[in-house]
């Protein structure tokens, strides 16, 4: 009932970024194109479609032959303009995001810059030999213009059955959509039909400059957040305590079930900045349950957002563990997707 009222209001967003789109589109606002590869990852929902391991897929296929930097605004930081990530860096000064391609990926460049055009430019200047730049949550930043547009679209949540803010949760209209040059479904089932791909395919009517593919979320091996050691490396749990601050906590969530006979969850906002309270919340939670076959899982991200702060001590002595994810495609779609990537950045690389 709420999303119903809150249509016209909907509708009103939805125009004012149309009009937003349009002046780009009749160069009244300007859009700058570079020449170098930018490469666009983005949605046009508010969060919550698998951003971070898509740009990790694409910095694991790239980072062995080519130069690569990933810039985006980092989200949450405190801190302000052009910031490269060192040894150092917290996501107070970067953004979680940020911090976990820093932290797994030592031979990139990562920046933040709420002013991307900037960003772009200090990155070439600094690094004379980089071959692209791929930006994080950028499909609305139309002030640049990406030589390839990658639109992230969730299996449960399409965009093609949503309406913008406030009724829904798209940023703008629909039709953005248009703009991209590849669309992903992602948080697919690992089980996915020739029939489930053919439906999807008529639902979101792809241009025929736009190529479709469907991923789904790889989990690896848990990893300790905390010193806490357990005696073995237990598989199966009484009670797993599961704590995140992300978009949509619902794969995670749904792949921790099979490794419990109870799944507690405590929620906090997307890019949520813990505080002490959160912790101890966290703390009495764990401690009230009666069982000893029990621990505490988070996200990859949120672990981000724990680790090099004052905090952290708080939390230390729990057995806390976070599961990094991997994207996989269905279909043999990883072979033409990575094509399509790797002839993007040698063509354009070739022409500078």
């Amino acid at each position: 009932m709420l999303r119903i009222i809150l249509l016209p209001f909907a509708g009103l967003y939805g125009l004012l970024m149309m009009i937003r789109n349009k002046f780009f589109d009749w160069k009244i606002l300007p859009s700058e194109s570079f020449d170098i590869p930018v490469i666009s990852v983005g949605n046009l929902s508010v969060g919550g479609t698998g951003k971070t391991p898509h740009i990790e897929y694409m910095i694991r296929l790239l980072q062995n032959d080519h130069q690569i930097a990933t810039l985006s605004r980092g989200y949450g930081r405190s801190s302000k303009g052009y910031v490269l990530a060192d040894e150092f860096s917290s996501f107070h000064e970067i953004g979680d995001e940020s911090l976990q391609y820093h932290q797994k990926f030592k031979n990139i460049n990562v920046a933040v810059d709420e002013q991307r055009r900037r960003g772009i430019r200090t990155l070439k200047n600094s690094f004379k030999d980089l071959s692209c730049i791929v930006l994080d949550d950028a499909f609305q930043h139309r002030y640049v213009k990406p030589g390839l547009q990658i639109l992230l679209t969730d299996y449960h949540q399409l965009y093609v059955n949503d309406y913008p803010l406030p009724s829904g949760n798209l940023r703008e209209f629909r039709r953005g959509a248009k703009r991209a040059d590849i669309i992903i479904v992602t948080k697919t089932s690992s089980v996915f039909s020739p029939f489930t791909k053919k439906r999807l395919k008529e639902l979101l009517k792809p241009k025929k400059h736009q190529k479709l593919y469907f991923s789904y979320i790889s989990y690896g091996k848990k990893d300790a957040l905390t010193d806490f050691k357990e005696s073995s490396n237990k598989r199966k749990y009484y009670s797993i305590v599961l704590f995140s601050g992300i978009a949509n906590s619902y794969p995670i969530q749904e792949y921790l079930r099979q490794y419990c006979s109870e799944l507690i969850t405590i929620d906090f906002p997307d890019h949520h900045i813990y505080t002490e309270k959160n912790l101890e919340k966290i703390n009495s939670t764990f401690s009230n349950i009666f069982s000893k076959n029990k621990v505490i899982f988070t996200t990859e991200k949120d672990a981000m957002r724990l680790i090099k702060t004052d905090l952290f001590q708080k939390i230390k002595h729990l057995p806390i563990y976070y599961i990094p994810i991997e994207v996989k495609f269905h279909l043999g779609g990883e072979k033409g997707f990575n094509k399509q990537i790797l002839d993007y950045v040698k063509k354009n690389r070739r022409n500078r």
